[in-house]
């Protein structure tokens, strides 16, 4: 059966009404709005560093306190993920991301007028940060409803715009700054990621529709065809509200008028209101944010694993130069190194979302191959002693990350973590959890290193970060497995304890019946 859209082509605003999951469609224009999202939020968080020299110079400050600029940011921009859900459940994910592209812009624009570094922290690392959380988790959300079978594929190569923009950004920005200052090219990115408002704009509301028939045909639900075949002389009055829409044993679910008139015109009717009424999902939309998921064993050990999996995103790209320097390795040939990875990890991306693309698959065990082969990445890098070393780790480093860092939140819509249904909230939850290894990771580095004197135990202890996640990847999936046995035996306890109850409500409705048709052949 072909895919249907429902929904009146309404412009830009109207929701798209699907009978199931499009894998394409206006799920392009999402993907595209996407790439231009995480170019202009995480690509240029990566790209900050060439302000930073001049940062210094203009407030007086150390490295470590310009630094602070950023970490800030990164911060209130995982921790505030559950507001962005809660904010996107309520009012939409459109309007959502056209506020943080809003705030993006204002935090930048006002940055570029600062006089202290403390002006910074609060425009760009508070203000800005908090769009950057409003801008992007609701678009990868999104993107994921709008795909299923492609979801890792399109998710992946979407992504990648975070490295075209380091590539783009960084030249251009530092070519900028010669012409018209830091302070002129700052505002400059500011009004440059006011574009993120636009591309909020084309993120058109999606809902799933399944066909429902609504005929009335010989009921052949196993809820009650047990109980029919327990009771022949309750068919009639059962067959007279079945459409397959609702089912139900309570008297009080039942209309009035199939006891005494079982009509095919009216039931049909009711059943079409029914049918229409249930089509629209309301429950969920009523929860802001669903912490239901914090029951789910399956989402905590996939959250733990995200927890301690950021230990070990941040150090290549932070210490790579330091430690490429400290080796004799000259400040070109590190800037090689850097880029190297970079080129490297949309490679990464891209296969990692080819591969997951496949079917069938367990996408949960790539990933966590995936990690695996992180790890290792993150303990060859302290062996290197010279500059094809460094670079041969570095593009080894690059493509696994890559594997990782495009996949890892889509893959909370797969049901063997938390499944579609739950991921807008899953995702909230789970990248605030990330928050505090984000916060904490950098400056725990930063004491190993000066305590060792030696940057190769900074990526010691991020690799052993990256093995206690993958620990606890792989405790995702029996995890779930169990979860749903235990969730079944009780589904199926239940079912005995209420079967013998259930005859009764349907004996009640056959006497009233009788009665009815006893007085009825005594006026006769």
């Amino acid at each position: 059966s072909k895919m249907t859209v429902k929904a009146v082509k309404m412009g830009c605003t109207a929701p798209n009404v699907y009978s199931k999951v499009p894998d394409g469609g206006w799920g392009w224009t999402v993907a595209f709005a996407f790439f231009f999202v995480e170019a202009l939020t995480y690509g240029i968080i990566k790209s900050f560093g060439v302000f930073f020299n001049d940062l210094m110079e203009s407030f007086d400050e150390t490295n470590s306190r310009i630094s602070w600029i950023i970490s800030i940011c990164v911060f209130v921009q995982t921790f505030t993920a559950p507001l962005s859900t809660v904010l996107s459940n309520r009012f939409g994910h459109r309007l959502v991301v056209m506020a943080g592209g809003v705030l993006i812009s204002t935090g930048m624009v006002i940055a570029s007028f600062a006089r202290s570094v403390v002006d910074m922290y609060i425009t760009i690392g508070v203000i800005s940060g908090l769009g950057y959380c409003l801008s992007f988790l609701p678009t990868v959300t999104i993107l994921s409803q709008y795909f299923d079978k492609r979801r890792s594929l399109v998710t992946a190569v979407a992504s990648t715009g975070e490295c075209f923009a380091v590539f783009s950004f960084a030249p251009a920005i530092t070519a900028l700054k010669e012409q018209i200052g830091w302070r002129y090219s700052l505002l400059s990115v500011g009004v440059l990621q006011l574009s993120i408002v636009v591309c909020g704009s084309l993120l058109r509301p999606i809902i799933i529709k399944e066909q429902e028939e609504v005929k009335a045909q010989p009921p052949e639900e196993p809820t009650e065809t047990k109980y029919m075949l327990e009771n022949e002389q309750t068919r009639t009055s059962i067959e007279s509200i079945d459409s397959g829409v609702e089912i139900t044993t309570s008297p009080s679910n039942v209309p009035g008028k199939t006891k005494a008139e079982p009509k095919s015109e009216e039931p049909k009717e009711h059943v079409q209101i029914l049918a229409e009424n249930n089509s629209t999902p309301p429950e969920p939309k009523n929860k802001l944010l669903d912490f239901s998921v914090m029951r789910d064993y399956s989402f905590i050990c996939y959250a733990f694993f995200g927890l301690f999996a950021t230990l070990g995103f941040f150090a290549p790209s932070l210490y790579i130069i330091p430690l490429s320097l400290s080796l004799g390795i000259g400040k070109d040939h590190s800037a090689y190194i850097l880029s190297a990875m970079a080129i490297a990890e949309v490679f990464g991306r891209i296969s990692a979302g080819w591969v997951l693309n496949k079917k069938p698959i367990r996408k949960i065990y790539i990933e966590l191959i995936c990690v695996v082969l992180l790890s290792v990445a993150l303990f060859a890098f302290p062996f290197a002693s010279e500059f094809w070393g460094l670079m041969t780790c570095s593009i080894f480093f690059g493509f696994m990350l890559g594997t990782v860092a495009g996949t890892h939140i889509p893959l909370l819509a797969e049901d063997d973590v938390v499944g579609i249904e739950k991921m807008s909230s899953a995702a909230g939850v789970y990248v605030f959890i990330q928050s505090l290894a984000g916060l904490a990771g950098p400056p725990l580095a930063g004491v190993i290193v000066d305590t060792t004197q030696n940057y190769s135990s900074a990526f010691y202890s991020c690799a052993a970060g990256m093995v206690l996640g993958a620990v606890f990847l792989s405790l995702v999936r029996p995890c779930k497995v169990g979860s749903c046995h235990c969730s079944q035996q009780g589904m199926e306890e239940s079912a005995v304890r209420a079967a013998p109850d259930l005859p009764d409500d349907f004996i009640e409705m056959d006497i009233g019946k009788g009665e009815n048709a006893g007085k009825g052949e005594n006026s006769g």
